[in-house]
């Protein structure tokens, strides 16, 4: 099973040159897995016949829809279209504090800054959780967007990049994982980008729990508003209010607003480094996705657990961080002044 220490060594490459490259961000490799080290596409990845991956919204039509997550794409959404005839306070503040503990908490420091670019070191329980909540936040298992997210890395507004708004906006935006790519072409990927996600086996088990997780919160969510009358609730009617509000509101917040980042902080925006690839920071995202709209920032050196490089910018997701490293959750979390002088942005 895969700890911090094995993850942190996947991430990054041999000090060969007086401290870590912060900058560039290397491809995992599984010796077994049947890949090559030369991060071409995965196209010509395998050593016979692999499905190769295209991008923009031509792929919908030539590959078909991957059915089931245009159908989870779509309930949820018809969840949330139910919540304003179902208004509630109750249901407001869990929808308010399911985003932050699945948006800020699962996704941007759980899925991204741990368990992708290893900004900071936890214990194995905290990782876990971490990765939980990134699953309940309805964007997928650690495996699928842990892989996802470092290939975009690798090839960022490039072919390659999955979701590159220089392939259209919308499909930067949500198309990009409608295609129906086919089952050889995600082990593929996740073998390539992921293998010390895929040796844990509780990561496994979280990857499989996905669906089952988010029915069983919405049924404590019903169960609670049917039953808390101490609260204030009590009845179907609360019950129903709350599985709106804390599934389909919050839901459809988090998914679009980490979707912003995939595309309109690679669109708008200002550049303070000069990177290799599109990203900008953009204040409105930066805002609304927990600190992850300040893109540009975390482009140029990926490592650094803060996004936001001015007092000004602020990022939620950091001060999470900081407040675990406090408190002994987190450790040797990496920061801008660890960057060696003198390292060029990516």
């Amino acid at each position: 099973m895969t700890n911090d220490h094995e993850s942190t060594a996947l991430l990054s490459p041999v000090k060969a040159h007086g401290g870590r490259e912060f900058s560039k961000f290397p491809v995992p490799h599984d010796p077994n897995a049947p890949v090559k080290l030369d991060g071409s596409s995965l196209s010509y990845d395998a050593a016979s016949g692999a499905v190769s991956e295209g991008a923009g919204v031509s792929e919908l039509v030539d590959r078909g829809l991957d059915w089931p997550v245009v159908i989870w794409i779509g309930l949820v959404h018809v969840l949330a279209l139910f919540a304003p005839f179902f208004f509630s306070w109750p249901g407001v503040v869990a929808c308010a504090a399911l985003i932050l503990l699945t948006g800020a908490g699962g996704v941007c420091m759980g899925y991204h800054r741990c368990l992708t670019h290893g900004s900071f070191k936890t214990y194995r329980p905290v990782r876990w959780f971490l990765a939980f909540l990134g699953g309940l936040s309805g964007e997928g298992s650690a495996l699928t967007w842990v892989a996802n997210h470092r290939k975009h890395h690798h090839f960022s507004d490039k072919e390659g990049d999955p979701h590159s708004p220089r392939d259209g906006k919308w499909w930067s935006h949500m198309l990009w994982f409608m295609p129906n790519f086919g089952q050889k072409w995600h082990k593929e990927l996740v073998a390539k980008y992921a293998p010390d996600i895929m040796k844990d086996k509780m990561m496994l088990v979280l990857h499989y729990l996905f669906l089952p997780s988010h029915i069983a919160l919405g049924v404590v969510l019903f169960l609670i508003g049917y039953f808390a009358t101490p609260l204030g609730l009590g009845g179907w009617w609360h019950g129903l209010s709350l599985v709106f509000w804390g599934l389909g509101v919050r839901m459809v917040y988090v998914l679009h607003v980490t979707w912003f980042v995939n595309s309109a902080t690679h669109i708008w925006g200002s550049r303070r480094y000069d990177t290799t690839d599109d990203s900008r920071n953009l204040w409105w995202v930066g805002l609304l996705a927990f600190g992850e709209g300040w893109h540009n920032n975390h482009h140029a050196y990926q490592r650094v657990a803060s996004q936001g490089h001015r007092w000004w910018e602020i990022d939620v997701t950091y001060y999470m961080i900081w407040l675990m490293e406090k408190v002994g959750l987190a450790w040797d979390v990496v920061r801008l002044r660890d960057i060696p002088q003198g390292t060029k942005p990516a």
